[in-house]
């Protein structure tokens, strides 16, 4: 991690027992934050107005702390209009699936921050969403347990029958450090969208352009949600990631998504494989190594961008 920013993040894995027959498309990770946000929302919203920005305890909810942060109102740089949640949801693997009743369904979610503290209540709202009813045949699950991660990708039931359905005390763990400071490939298992003048990049996809696209979300993070906060020399940053070669191996991913909030579908585009990084690394490290639990790139809330180093 940063030696002047520390960030808090956990990854936590929910093991459901499928009750009715559960359908999922080929990428299930918008499906599953809509119907978290659902759910949180009903749980949280105690004065039920429509709109969030307009309630008075818009900056305090559990759920805009969660799940639609509110950007800063003065900020001495320049002026958001949105800022990065601090949770993403790590979907099953990609492609098709229907669980028969009895089947355990799994999925992740990476919490960071202040979302790490909300864990009763992002629990309740899982148990929640599975009970009334998931997808198009409101396939209902029960919540078998959550398991925190370790950094050696061990771990740790934290809920369940054998914790007498009680959250235990657990640490957040901090990333193994790397070790070779000059040359390190990443293997994306969730598609991987980064724009450029409005296009996805896929093969023409410089060193550059991926590692700005990193620093641009870990130190978003670590403002926000980190403590110590120290900006970095961003030029100097900028200037290093020009000497780092990177060699694509990509495949382009394609699909669709329902809008509940536009109504409509929209194709979601992004690029699947490998990515090599040579040069010298030294400065890039932290944000790699954290960048598996944080991902990178566009709609990371429903679990793009993920990576694993190899």
């Amino acid at each position: 991690m940063d030696t002047t920013t520390q960030l808090a993040f956990a990854r936590y894995q929910f093991d459901f027992i499928v009750e009715t027959p559960l359908h999922l498309g080929f990428y299930s990770g918008s499906l599953l934050r809509g119907v978290f946000g659902h759910a949180l929302r009903r749980l949280s919203c105690m004065t039920k107005m429509k709109e969030c920005p307009a309630c008075p305890l818009y900056h305090s909810c559990p759920y805009t702390t969660v799940f639609e942060r509110p950007p800063p109102a003065h900020h001495p740089l320049q002026a958001f209009s949105q800022i990065p949640n601090p949770y993403l949801i790590e979907p099953p693997p990609l492609g098709g699936k229907v669980y028969q009743a009895g089947e355990v369904f799994s999925f992740s979610m990476v919490l960071i921050g202040p979302s790490i503290t909300q864990l009763p209540l992002i629990i309740f709202a899982w148990q929640q969403a599975f009970a009334l009813g998931v997808g198009k045949n409101n396939s209902t699950a029960r919540l078998a347990s959550v398991a925190l991660s370790t950094a050696t990708n061990q771990s740790q039931v934290i809920y369940g029958e054998q914790t007498d359905y009680r959250i235990q005390a657990h640490d957040t763990p901090m990333p193994l450090a790397l070790t070779d400071q000059y040359a390190v490939t990443l293997h994306f298992t969730t598609p991987l969208h980064i724009q450029k003048k409005g296009k996805v990049l896929a093969e023409n996809m410089t060193a550059k352009d991926f590692l700005m696209a990193l620093m641009r979300r870990h130190y978003l993070l670590c403002e926000f949600y980190g403590s110590d906060y120290q900006a970095p020399d961003f030029s100097q940053l900028a200037e290093q990631a020009l000497t780092i070669k990177g060699r694509t191996q990509f495949n382009w991913c394609q699909w669709q998504r329902y809008s509940n909030r536009q109504q409509q579908k929209m194709r979601i585009d992004g690029v699947l494989g490998q990515l090599t990084l040579s040069g010298n690394l030294l400065a890039f490290l932290p944000m790699l190594q954290a960048g598996q639990w944080l991902h990178v790139g566009n709609k990371t809330t429903f679990g793009m961008g993920k990576y694993q180093l190899i």
